[in-house]
């Protein structure tokens, strides 16, 4: 199991009421969901090997240089001393309440003992990536409210399938490549590309990706399934060939810029450079550090979240 991480603390924190405080009044919301999130889903899932996946650099420098709009909207205002030109590390807009959390969720993690991995310069959506890649022994299930890692699924060498919580825990919806095909009208045969390539044409104004104009997600799906890719479809409207009306012939010139950028934004790193913290994934059965454990359930006020995510572990 490969956990979107921050999108699981990000969930967590606007799921449950900022009330939820440790004893100090800071609020842990996002730490309690975070643990009850992962609670349920070691025990209905059951996996036996588990890495948290985390954000080395939330935008890379390479997907910025190739999109400059790239997740600009998200861009936390510069905190510079008005005197200088130097803004720093470009950091995301991250709510006040929620980043003094994102140590604790960390330090909890650590003293459980379950592996995190990240890789220098790179999203947590390239570590999935490249674990995915790597993994020739188990099935891989990825945790995630993010429709890029879609792209993600196979049938072999192992199974990857991504578990979609956009909608909650709740409402969670497990897409191989067969559900994939099917929900978005794709061909069967190699369904992760052919969605990467889709996304490419629809665009995602979350990430700052404004796609080709005039073509939606329908269109791009049907366009890529009659072409076979991306690329196969670019050539098709510079050739002027049959199967394309004027309208989307014209979008996709106009669009030429865009088309040879975007791919680098959408695509995942399968290759980055993946580094843990601990030189197992198996799932823990019993903490790492107990007593560290104790004392972040004491200091933090993480009640019973804490020890449900114990029993998970131990079950």
């Amino acid at each position: 199991m490969l956990l979107d991480s921050a999108g699981i603390w990000f969930r967590s924190y606007y799921a449950l009421p900022e009330s939820l405080t440790s004893p100090d009044g800071t609020p842990v919301n996002a730490v309690r969901g975070f643990c009850d999130m992962l609670a349920k889903l070691l025990t209905e899932r059951g996996p036996h090997r588990l890495v948290a996946c985390l954000d080395n650099d939330w935008r890379p420098e390479f997907r910025v240089r190739a999109l400059p709009s790239y997740k600009a909207h998200r861009v936390a205002e510069p905190t510079s001393d008005p005197g200088t030109t130097d803004t720093g590390t470009v950091e995301e807009a991250v709510p006040d309440t929620l980043e003094p959390q994102i140590p604790v969720i960390l330090e909890l993690l650590a003293a459980l003992g379950i592996d995190t991995a990240e890789a220098e310069g790179h999203e947590a959506d390239d570590v999935i990536a490249t674990l995915v890649t790597r993994e020739d022994t188990d099935p891989v299930e990825v945790i995630t409210g993010d429709r890029d890692l879609f792209q993600l699924v196979r049938d072999s060498p192992t199974t990857s399938r991504v578990v979609y919580i956009g909608g909650g825990l709740a409402k969670a919806q497990d897409y191989g490549p067969a559900e994939l095909a099917q929900r978005y009208e794709l061909p069967i045969e190699d369904t992760g590309r052919a969605y990467a390539e889709m996304a490419v044409l629809r665009g995602d104004p979350s990430d700052g990706l404004p796609g080709v104009a005039g073509i939606g997600e329908k269109t791009a799906a049907k366009l890529i399934t009659r072409f076979g890719s991306l690329a196969e479809l670019r050539a098709a409207a510079e050739a002027g060939a049959p199967g394309l009306t004027n309208r989307n012939r014209e979008r996709l010139l106009e669009a030429a810029e865009y088309l040879d950028a975007a791919p680098t934004v959408v695509n995942t790193v399968t290759d980055s450079p993946v580094t843990h913290s601990l030189p197992t994934d198996a799932k823990p059965v019993t903490a790492l550090d107990i007593e560290r454990v104790r004392e972040l359930q004491r200091e933090w006020g993480l009640g019973s979240p804490v020890d449900r995510l114990l029993a998970a572990l131990a079950g």
